[in-house]
């Protein structure tokens, strides 16, 4: 089971450093700025601990594997048939963390500062879905806790869960209908929220919204 802790570890760090350390040298190099905004709302607050359990996850992925090293025992040992599958999509999940932030181009960021205006981005997977980053990124968690299946692994996934759930729906949604208005709730009645076709905004709404 070692191995699979290793693999974990190494594939978390490589998602860690490209989505977030390497990103934000490009995004600093294209645009002067480094795109992290950082937590919202006050202490004790829905966005607010949208963050904090967005942090908590990050640390917990890496706990995960390294409790494995370390002796804790996994909820199932030494089954490729979980392990083996784990790894592909977490790999799946690292490309599309990419593949969507660089379709994010210039509007990338980490967090939502409610002064500042972005383009609202449309193309590549955005097109489709509205969060690939965040789909994304749950890909990448579900795949390490299947590579290595412990308590901390299963924790850390739910507040990654959780954390996107409180982000999208408490900061990022309301945040883009005040700058972007109808543009953004006509492109939210076509594009899914997490999932093409899944969490769309109905015409309905869209029309009688402010």
């Amino acid at each position: 089971m070692t191995g699979w802790a290793w693999a974990a570890l190494a594939l978390y760090g490589i998602w860690l450093l490209s989505a977030f350390g390497v990103r934000t040298l490009i995004q600093r190099r294209r645009t002067g700025d480094s795109g992290f905004r950082g937590l919202s709302g006050t202490p004790g607050s829905a966005s607010w601990w949208a963050g904090v359990l967005f942090v908590v996850a990050l640390l917990g992925a890496a706990a995960a594997p390294a409790a494995t090293l370390a002796g804790l025992p996994v909820l199932v040992n030494e089954a490729p048939a979980v392990h083996g599958p784990g790894a592909v999509i977490a790999l799946l999940g690292v490309a599309g963390t990419l593949v969507a932030q660089r379709a994010m181009g210039a509007s990338w960021r980490v967090g939502v500062d409610q002064a500042e205006h972005t383009t609202l981005v449309r193309g590549g997977p955005f097109a489709h879905v509205r969060n690939p980053i965040f789909t994304a990124m749950a890909v990448t968690g579900l795949g390490l806790t299947l590579m290595v299946p412990n308590a901390p692994a299963l924790a850390s996934l739910t507040a990654l869960v959780i954390a996107v759930e409180l982000q999208v729906r408490v900061v990022e949604e309301p945040y883009l209908r005040a700058v972007h208005g109808p543009a953004y709730l006509d492109y939210a009645a076509t594009a899914g929220r997490f999932l093409p076709g899944i969490g769309r905004l109905r015409a309905e709404a869209t029309k009688d919204a402010p």
